[in-house]
C-alpha cells in the first residue's frame, strides 16, 4: 500500500526540553514535526550543533528539531509533552494555557505522583494524560544526551463504558504509534497511579546515587548503598500502603520484595537482580547531574513525597528525611559530595539513635 501523503505529520511540542525532553523530542523528530521549547542558552547550543543522542548500548542518532524559548511555540500542536521538573509544573501550565486549544493532548512525562492532576486542574478543557519514563538520560556534552538504561515508556490509556473510544484512548494510541515508529517502545496502561507509585519507589535511588558520586552500576553493585535504598523503599511502601496505593509490578521482582532483595549479599544480588545492574558505565541519576551543575533537584518530590505521605498517615520516615536533608545540603555545597556506602548508612544510623 502506498503512503498517504495527504495526512500531515503530527505536531509535537516538548515543553521543558532538558535531558528527558531532548531524548524524547529528538527521537520523535524522525516521524513528527517536533519543536523543543527550553532555556535560551540550551536551545542556542542545540541550534549550533544539532542534537546528538546516544544509548542504550551503541545506538546513536543525530537530529535537528526546531527550537523555541517561549510557550507560544506550542500553539497548534497535536501533543505537548511536559518534561519540566515537578516543582515547575504549575508555572508550565500557566505559560502553556493561553496557547493550547481543546484539540491538543498534554502528556506529563515527569517524576512524582501528582503532575498530571496538577496540569489537568490548571488546563481545564484540555485532555491531559499521565506518562512515565523508565530510563535515565544525562547530558554528556553540548546538545548531547545519553540514555544509560533501557525500558518502555508508559502512557495512560483508559476506556470506560462512560468514556467511549473517542476519549483518551485514540489520543494515547496515536502518540504510541508515532513513538514506536521513532524507536521509542511504549506500553499503554490503565493503572498509571500504581505505575507512578512503583516509579517513585525506584526513583528513591536518585538521591542515593547523587550523594554517592558514582555511576549507577557501581553504586547498585555495593550492598551498603543498597541497604540505604532498602530503608527508603520500606518507608515508601508503608506510606503508599497507608494511602491505599499498591505499586504496579514493573519488573521481574514485585515492589514489595525489593527491600529484601536489595539487602542480599553482593554475589546473590547479582544473580537475582541482574537486570538492575544492566546499565552502561555512563549511567547516573538525573539528581547526580543536577548536583554537578549546581541546579535544584527533585528530592522534595521523591524523598519529600514519601515523607509527606508518611506524616499524613501518622508514620515515620527517618531514612527518607535524612537523605532529603543531605541532598538539600549538597545543593548549596561548593563541591558535590561523594559519600561512601558505609558513610551514608552510618548517617542514617546516627539520626535514628
Amino acid at each position: 500500500m502506498s503512503e498517504d501523503r495527504s495526512v500531515p505529520p503530527l505536531r509535537i511540542a516538548v515543553f521543558g526540553a532538558g535531558s528527558i525532553g531532548c531524548r524524547l523530542g529528538g527521537a520523535l523528530a524522525s516521524v513528527a514535526d517536533v519543536t523543543l521549547i527550553g532555556r535560551p542558552a540550551a536551545m542556542a547550543e542545540l541550534d549550533r550543533t544539532g542534537l546528538t543522542l546516544t544509548g542504550p548500548g551503541t545506538r546513536r542518532l543525530h537530529a535537528r528539531p526546531a527550537t523555541a524559548t517561549n510557550a507560544a511555540a506550542a500553539a497548534g500542536a497535536d501533543y505537548v509533552l511536559v518534561t519540566v521538573k515537578s516543582a515547575d509544573t504549575a508555572g508550565a501550565a500557566r505559560e502553556l494555557a493561553p496557547h493550547l486549544d481543546d484539540r491538543t493532548t498534554v502528556i506529563s512525562f515527569q517524576n512524582g505522583l501528582r503532575n498530571a492532576q496538577l496540569l489537568a486542574a490548571a488546563l481545564p478543557g484540555r485532555r491531559v494524560l499521565a506518562g512515565m519514563v523508565p530510563y535515565n538520560v544525562v547530558r554528556t556534552g553540548p546538545a548531547a544526551f545519553h540514555q544509560g538504561t533501557d525500558g518502555r515508556l508508559m502512557l495512560e490509556h483508559t476506556v470506560t463504558p462512560e468514556q467511549p473510544p473517542a476519549g483518551h484512548s485514540p489520543s494515547a494510541e496515536r502518540f504510541a504509534e508515532a513513538a514506536r515508529a521513532a524507536g521509542l517502545p511504549v506500553e499503554l496502561r490503565g493503572d498509571m497511579p500504581q505505575v507512578q507509585a512503583a516509579k517513585l519507589l525506584m526513583n528513591l535511588n536518585n538521591a542515593v546515587n547523587a550523594l554517592s558520586g558514582r555511576p549507577l552500576r557501581e553504586q547498585l553493585g555495593s550492598r551498603p548503598y543498597r541497604l540505604v535504598l532498602a530503608r527508603c523503599q520500606r518507608e515508601g511502601l508503608a506510606a503508599l500502603r497507608a494511602a491505599g496505593l499498591a505499586p504496579a509490578r514493573l519488573g521481574p521482582v514485585p515492589a514489595e520484595w525489593m527491600p529484601a532483595v536489595l539487602g542480599l549479599p553482593d554475589v546473590l544480588f547479582r544473580r537475582l537482580a541482574a537486570a538492575s545492574l544492566r546499565v552502561d558505565a555512563q549511567a547516573r541519576s538525573s539528581m547526580w547531574e543536577d548536583l554537578q551543575r549546581g541546579r535544584r533537584t527533585e528530592v522534595d518530590e521523591l524523598q519529600g513525597e514519601v515523607l509527606a505521605l508518611a506524616e499524613r498517615h501518622g508514620l515515620a520516615a527517618p531514612a527518607n528525611r535524612r537523605l532529603l536533608e543531605l541532598v538539600r545540603a549538597a545543593e548549596s555545597a561548593a563541591v558535590p559530595p561523594s559519600w561512601s556506602g558505609p558513610e551514608l548508612l552510618a548517617a542514617l544510623d546516627d539520626q535514628e539513635v
